[in-house]
């Protein structure tokens, strides 16, 4: 580990020189004087705090909250929330949750005030002769999805412990140790990443953990629970932890099982080390919790559709989840760009690396789901088809660089935009899947298929097999572990498909022609598409008319300088009518098959509020879906890449 070190601290040093942005400015006008707030140190906090969470009152979604912190000394003490929340990659802590917020020391109640440049600090003055100071508050969860994600439901909860916690300032999360204790409601069981020292009467008690690996380690629990032993023999236990809305909805084929069984295998072929001591899937099958896909060390946090089990035919969207957030327990979590390790969850997160950490885990999840089965070789390619023709003349890149969509979760926070093709929005995740694809396909072909990007997986994650604490990466590291599987300019190679834009760039394609395949257009939808779009209510006529709308024929998005966008339109029009015809998916379709042999013109009548309007598209190539296509006479490197290993 001690060579991670010196890496890590040139990222400290930086935030420490950036420390003064967070002084006082100007003169508050607050009842005291707010105390600077401390420059975070390694060394341990003095003592551990304790922590109790009470889940049990699932009909207010109310979670109580009890902390009991160490204090060494009077005067005063700064508590930091939670703000800069790992796996999110940006400051979305959610401050206002917090209710009835008392702090009391030796049964006197101690007046609190917010820091107004870091509205996530509380200060409060400790009297003298106090050892240590009681924390009390609700978590007061979202009880609908417009106030933000539902985190309880009458059958199950989240517990995502760094918003259920106060911690002291001054310090390295890593040095502060944490005793937690979460009560559920009677009966139910859970999932956690967590070390479970015991579970009597509806009280979890975890062994002492930092905060560092706390906050990372969620509870999945719920009234209808099944633990699935994914790796039986294993040097480190793999599980399928499942809460559900239904006890039906737990029951899970045998032949799906163990493909969730192969995936863990493939993952141990391809990285050939585990940075875990175990590691826990929390999988809910729900459509009342919120939905999330979040990665952890340790474990996953996910929610699917309630056919996950029973249909596994219908729940394509949820195919490759639990592929890429089980990549993340190497890439993201033990590997970690420098630039994220930060001393704790309250100093700025940068993600200039997020095409590594994301964009790699989004390739290497996609190829694992098919290397295990979860995922068929024409589905992955349909995947890609998708992809390829997202990106290969994405408008945005005209003025924005993929390089800059990096910024993204701290400056959009994942809030729905105009024209998404235009303003581009976290690119990183698919279309830097297609530059690794890229990288794998060049080491492929220039050494005969000796060597691929398994072999950079394996020296880059694949080593110092059991360490599970993190270990800072930088560009550098990423090149030169490159260059150590084949000989080339690594560095100019990822540069320019990071940093192309103008006119004249496109989108990293070069893996999808060098695997054997070309991006091609036909007038049906692949299989995978067609099933996916259904699933998810979407009528795709990006690639001829120019928008995407729903089932109930309203205008979800519009492809900036498409046909569309020239019409004057926008999302949130719904089309009434095509061609004197009652509008539905099919009509339309119907509507732009006839155009192509004919010069008339496709009509359609939209309905925005009170206003109507009517638009004629001089368009007649017909309907458009992407496709890949295999180039003969070439090697199916794709198939290979696709195909299961063997050892």
């Amino acid at each position: 580990m001690q060579r991670f070190l010196l890496a890590a601290s040139a990222s400290v040093l930086l935030f420490a020189a950036g420390a003064p942005a967070l002084a006082q400015v100007g003169t508050p006008a607050l009842r005291v004087a707010l105390a600077p707030i401390p420059a975070a140190k390694d060394e341990a906090y003095p003592g551990v705090i304790k922590l109790h969470v009470d889940a049990t009152d699932i009909d207010r979604r109310l979670i109580q909250v009890r902390q009991t912190i160490p204090v060494s000394g009077p005067g005063p003490l700064i508590l930091f929330y939670p703000q800069w929340i790992p796996g999110q990659h940006g400051p979305v802590g959610p401050v206002a949750n917090v209710g009835g917020l008392t702090f009391t020391a030796n049964g006197q109640r101690l007046a609190w005030v917010r820091n107004t440049v870091q509205p996530w600090a509380y200060q409060i003055e400790v009297p003298a002769g106090v050892s240590e100071v009681d924390v009390a508050f609700q978590w007061l969860t979202p009880i609908e999805g417009a106030q933000g994600r539902v985190v309880v439901t009458p059958e199950m909860l989240n517990i995502q412990w760094e918003k259920a916690l106060l911690y002291p300032a001054g310090y390295y999360s890593r040095q502060i140790t944490f005793q937690p204790t979460l009560r559920l409601p009677q009966g139910w069981n859970y999932g956690a990443g967590l070390d479970t020292v015991s579970f009597e009467n509806g009280l979890a008690t975890f062994a002492p953990i930092t905060l560092e690996h706390l906050a990372d380690s969620p509870v999945f629990a719920g009234a209808h629970y099944r633990q699935i032993d994914l790796d039986p023999g294993g040097r480190s236990p793999v599980r399928l932890n499942v809460v559900a809305d239904t006890a039906k909805m737990l029951e899970a084929s045998d032949e799906h099982i163990q493909l969730h069984r192969n995936l863990v295998q493939q993952a141990d072929r391809l990285f050939g080390a585990r940075h875990f001591n175990h590691y826990d899937f929390l999988l809910a099958v729900t459509d009342k919790l919120g939905g999330i896909g979040l990665e952890h060390h340790r474990s996953s946090e996910n929610s699917v559709d309630v056919k996950y089990f029973t249909d596994r035919e219908a729940t394509l969207a949820d195919r490759d989840l639990l592929g890429h957030e089980y990549t993340h327990s190497w890439n993201g979590k033990w590997r970690r760009p420098a630039d994220q390790l930060t001393p704790n969850l309250n100093e700025p997160l940068q993600n200039s690396l997020m095409w590594v950490y994301e964009g790699q885990t989004q390739y290497w999840g996609l190829v694992l789901t098919a290397r295990a089965g979860l995922m068929s070789k024409q589905q992955a390619l349909d995947v890609l088809a998708m992809s390829a023709a997202s990106f290969q003349n994405i408008p945005g890149r005209q003025w924005r660089a993929m390089q800059d969509t990096t910024n993204d979760p701290i400056i959009s926070q994942r809030r729905p935009q105009p024209w998404g093709s235009y303003q581009r929005s976290e690119d990183y995740y698919r279309e830097g899947s297609l530059i690794w694809l890229d990288a794998d396909t060049l080491i492929r072909e220039q050494t005969s298929g000796k060597r691929s990007l398994d072999d950079f997986a394996k020296a880059f994650f694949g080593v110092e097999d059991g360490n599970w604490d993190p270990a800072p990466y930088t560009f550098a590291d990423v090149t030169s572990t490159l260059n150590g599987v084949q000989a080339n300019d690594w560095a100019a190679f990822l540069r320019e498909r990071l940093d192309a834009v103008g006119p004249g760039s496109r989108g990293p394609l070069d893996g999808i022609e060098r695997g054997g395949y070309r991006l091609v257009f036909k007038e049906e939808p692949s299989g995978y598409m067609g099933a996916l779009y259904k699933e998810l209510g979407r009528n795709d006529f990006t690639y001829s008319l120019g928008f995407m709308m729903n089932n109930s024929n309203k205008i979800t998005s519009v492809l900036w300088g498409g046909p569309a966008f020239e019409q004057g339109l926008t999302s949130g029009w719904e089309v009434v009518a095509v061609g004197g015809r009652a509008a539905s998916a099919d009509v339309l379709k119907e509507a732009v098959t006839a155009a192509k042999g004919s010069p008339e013109p496709i009509e359609l009548i939209l309905k925005n509020g009170d206003v109507f309007k009517t638009v004629r598209f001089d368009y007649h190539d017909g309907l458009r879906y992407p496709h890949l296509e295999r180039i003969e006479g070439t090697p199916d490197r794709l198939g290979d890449i696709l195909s299961p290993k063997r050892r």
